[in-house]
């Protein structure tokens, strides 16, 4: 039993268990904000997108199609939802968070000829003109 408890109570199954219920909890608000918000706006510019009662038959059994159309529309939602409302933001906050500074020069231009010199240079290799070293 004292093994079990060490297992349960290490991070990562901890974080592994927040995570799925927050996974979980966060795709309930997703999915109601596509069929409660997403849906209805397409549905006002394009009518009503439900295709629940489109079916054929085939030997007496009755094939739903438009109850699947529903669901890959659906999916489809949700999939530009989070992308669009998470995924762009979240990659763009990362990548604002992780820009390197600007590193040290290690050239600089010689006043004379605009060559690249090393930082530390005295005079131009190109035209042999006198450098100020840098600052």
């Amino acid at each position: 039993m004292k093994g079990f408890k060490v297992f349960l109570l290490r991070g990562n199954v901890v974080d592994l268990a927040v995570a799925v219920v927050v996974g979980v909890a966060f795709g309930v608000v997703v999915t109601a904000f596509v069929k409660d918000l997403v849906t209805p706006l397409i549905a006002a510019i394009g009518g009503k997108p439900d295709f629940a009662g489109l079916s054929f038959t085939i030997n007496n059994s009755k094939f739903l199609y438009g109850e699947f159309i529903n669901a890959v529309i659906a999916f489809l939602l949700i999939v530009a939802v989070i992308y669009f409302l998470v995924v762009v933001p979240y990659t763009a906050a990362v990548a604002r968070a992780r820009k390197d500074p600007p590193a040290d020069p290690t050239t600089k231009k010689c006043p004379d000829c605009l060559s690249e010199i090393p930082i530390d240079a005295r005079r131009c290799a190109f035209c042999g003109e006198l450098v100020a070293k840098p600052a």
